[in-house]
């Protein structure tokens, strides 16, 4: 491979991502204050569109493949699987903690379930169910050996709808439930290129996963050259440690 490794990382924004992360709700791009100093952040590369964030209290894994290919689509639906970190607390995490922020420095809250209704994004998800089974987000903590589900969201027409609570505004959390489903933001102007971040706030502290819309030409660096990049990636956050 004749591209110089720091390239690659410019190249797809992996690296780039995490170092200008703006805080949540900031109005300009700014230096990243990515954790308190008492609970460090660590992110890893699971697939060439999963993403994992992880600090002392909370852990946040991405996967992100159908967003990246719906550049201009008004609503971005991200697969998402959260955990509390061994001997955390019971945590119940509510959607206002949920947000995403945007390459131009918006931050977006979760949609609530009237907008996800009104919407109509039955044809969106389905065709993000094909995307979904081309990766896997079932990465947790070894203490996180109980399965569950992520429930923010529910159409009227959902088998089971009429049980109590079907559809939350709250997660209860545990170290021993890993929780999957997934979270819908509607973007103004629609997806865009670039670096984006999703904030999770648990009781103490706020993971921040950064993930990058691709160009066709960063899509096909980082597919070939995934590997490297991961390795680069990895090797970074250890000397951070």
């Amino acid at each position: 491979m004749h591209a110089k490794p720091l390239l690659l990382l410019a190249g797809v924004g992996l690296l780039s991502t995490w170092t200008t992360a703006p805080r949540v709700g900031a109005e300009e791009p700014t230096r990243a204050q990515t954790a308190p100093p008492e609970v460090p952040q660590r992110v890893t590369l699971k697939g060439p569109y999963i993403r994992a964030a992880y600090n002392r209290e909370g852990y946040v894994i991405l996967g992100f493949r159908f967003a990246n290919a719906s550049i201009d689509e008004a609503w971005m639906i991200l697969d998402v699987g959260l955990a509390l970190l061994d001997g955390v607390p019971d945590y119940s995490l509510n959607r206002e903690g949920l947000s995403l922020t945007t390459p131009d420095g918006q931050t977006i809250p979760l949609a609530s379930i009237s907008e996800y209704r009104k919407a109509n994004l039955r044809a969106m998800e389905n065709r993000a169910l094909i995307y979904a089974q081309a990766d896997s987000i079932d990465y947790f903590p070894r203490n996180a050996f109980r399965a569950c589900q992520v429930r923010f969201f529910s159409r009227e027409d959902d088998p089971g709808f009429a049980r109590a609570g079907f559809a939350r505004d709250r997660l209860d959390l545990s170290d021993q439930l890993g929780c999957q489903g997934r979270l819908y933001f509607e973007v103004p102007g629609g997806i865009a290129y670039g670096n984006y971040w999703l904030n999770v706030k648990f009781e103490k502290s706020t993971v921040r996963v950064p993930f990058r819309i691709l160009t066709k030409e960063e899509d096909e660096l980082l597919n070939k050259n995934f590997g490297e990049i991961k390795k680069q990636v990895d090797g970074a956050f250890k000397k951070k440690k």
